[in-house]
C-alpha cells in the first residue's frame, strides 16, 4: 500500500452520523466498520458492538477517517485550532458546499467571501462542531 495521509476525527459516539452526512454532502465512497463486525477476542476493553471502530471516507480530493471516542474523556471538537480545508475549482463549488453545510444544522464561522488574499474563502462549523473552510481562486 502506497504512503498517504488523511485527517482522522473522534468523535462522541455520532462518528456514522457525521460521516453519512458528510457523505450526503461531499460524495465519495463510505465505508463504515462497527466493532459487532469484527472479532473482538482479544480487545482490552468491550466496545459497544454499534460504536465505529473505524470509518473512511474516500472524496476525489482526499480523505477523512474517524471512529468513535471510546472513554469518558472530553474530546474538544469545536473551537480547537483545527479545520478541514477544502478547496474547490469554482465559486459555484464553494458556495454550494459553504451553503449545504449551513443548512444541515452548521453555523457560519466567516462569512464565504472575497478575502484580502484575493480568493474566495469562508468558514463553516457544521453540525457536530467540526470547523469547514472553504477557499477557492476568485473567478469575478
Amino acid at each position: 500500500m502506497p504512503s498517504s495521509l488523511a485527517t482522522y476525527i473522534a468523535l462522541p459516539g455520532n462518528t456514522a452520523e457525521a460521516m453519512e452526512y458528510w457523505h450526503s454532502v461531499f460524495g465519495g465512497d463510505l465505508v463504515i466498520l462497527r466493532y459487532g463486525d469484527m472479532q473482538l477476542e482479544g480487545m482490552p476493553f468491550e466496545p459497544d458492538p454499534e460504536a465505529v471502530a473505524h470509518a473512511t471516507l474516500r472524496l476525489p480530493v482526499g480523505v477523512i477517517a474517524g471512529s468513535d471516542v471510546m472513554d469518558t474523556r472530553e474530546y474538544p471538537i469545536r473551537d480547537t485550532a483545527y479545520s478541514l480545508l477544502y478547496t474547490t475549482e469554482t465559486d459555484a463549488e464553494a458556495k454550494r458546499l459553504y451553503d449545504a453545510l449551513i443548512a444541515g444544522g452548521g453555523t457560519v464561522g466567516m462569512p464565504l467571501e472575497v478575502a484580502p488574499w484575493g480568493d474566495l474563502y469562508g468558514q463553516v462549523f457544521d453540525r457536530f462542531g467540526v470547523m469547514w473552510s472553504f477557499s477557492c481562486e476568485h473567478s469575478g
